[in-house]
């Protein structure tokens, strides 16, 4: 398994730059150019040979839902905030550069800060230049992490939107390998290995509730469990990309907004997961921003877990009652990422 550099100094990113072993196996690049109506567990299974050596198969904790304040009932959180770079986009990210090959420039990604970092470790673990561009609302935690990676870093513009058009421009200008932070048939199938993993660890799911933004974690989980269990997104009100869409009958433009701006917030979601994510039947709830930090407190408080606003966002549908469960009802929710700057050992 892959050695984490979080683990390390993060003063000196070069210390952990690597390349892939020479008698690895590749995944089927055919998988990059999968239909929409092909992505399913058949897809995600068929990759993750070749992702698992790279990625950690991230624990599952059980606690009754009382624990939380919530009426009883089997609970399964899906610690993902311990993935490589802190969060579930570490999967994607290297599903990406294992189906493609990246030139001598390297690669670039756009990204409100998770999906940098991810991009950033996977590439310094594979041996391949990187640049990442991000909107100035990123948090310090993300930019930190991208920057120790060993990344070049490029900060800028209000939104992931105008992160996404500098790095369209730099791709256009130097022919570097595009890695998309959602809207892309590697991304979707390496989110999907969540829910093979979750089916291992917790086949007795019978729900599954993650965060929304450009709909990449939705689309795998829903393409990973194809119908064994159903799967809810949870997005901020103020950013209600999934709503929109499946009120729309298609991707269009939503609110930016919310407390989870840097990781929950692209202008709209992506073409590829809201195919995915609407043939496959995935519902989706709006979470207020106060639902969202108490379920970070929450979290803290009962069970010790570090969240960020967009990490916890999937519980705050519990918490503030946007998904009620049957008694008996397993809930799995993804605890996605925790790149943020509330622990603080120098106080």
């Amino acid at each position: 398994m892959a050695d984490d550099p979080a683990t390390r100094s993060l003063s000196s990113p070069d210390t952990f730059r690597g390349t892939a072993p020479r008698d690895m196996v590749g995944p089927d690049p055919a998988l990059a150019g999968l239909d929409d109506e092909e992505v399913g567990r058949t897809a995600v299974a068929a990759l993750l040979p070749a992702l698992r050596p790279w990625v950690r198969t991230t624990p599952v904790l059980r606690i009754d839902r009382s624990e939380l304040g919530l009426p009883p009932g089997p609970l399964v959180l899906k610690l993902e905030e311990l993935q490589h770079s802190g969060s579930f986009k570490a999967r994607g990210a290297f599903a990406n550069l294992l189906l493609h090959e990246a030139p001598e420039e390297g690669v670039v990604a756009a990204s409100g800060g998770n999906h940098g970092a991810a991009v950033a470790y996977a590439a310094s673990r594979l041996g391949i230049p990187a640049t990442v561009f991000v909107p100035e609302v990123s948090s310090a935690a993300k930019l930190a992490r991208i920057e120790a990676y060993g990344a070049h870093l490029v900060v800028g513009g209000a939104s992931y939107d105008d992160a996404r058009a500098a790095a369209a421009e730099f791709r256009t200008r130097t022919g570097a390998l595009d890695v998309p932070a959602f809207d892309a048939v590697g991304t979707i199938l390496g989110a999907g290995s969540i829910a093979l993993e979750l089916q291992e660890q917790a086949p007795d799911v019978a729900t599954v509730l993650a965060a929304v933004g450009g709909g990449g974690l939705l689309a795998g989980l829903s393409a990973g469990y194809d119908g064994a269990a159903a799967v809810v997104g949870a997005e901020p009100v103020d950013a209600p990309t999934l709503s929109d869409a499946l009120a729309a009958g298609a991707p269009v433009d939503a609110p930016v907004g919310s407390v989870a701006i840097d990781s929950l917030a692209p202008r709209r979601i992506g073409t590829h997961t809201f195919a995915v994510i609407s043939r496959l039947g995935a519902g989706a709830v709006l979470v207020g921003d106060d639902a969202i930090r108490e379920a970070q407190a929450l979290l803290w408080d009962r069970l010790r877990l570090v969240l960020e606003p967009g990490g916890a966002a999937a519980l705050a549908a519990l918490l503030d009652g946007r998904y009620s469960p049957d008694p008996t009802e397993t809930v799995a929710v993804v605890l996605s990422g925790a790149n943020t700057t509330a622990v603080d050992f120098d106080r």
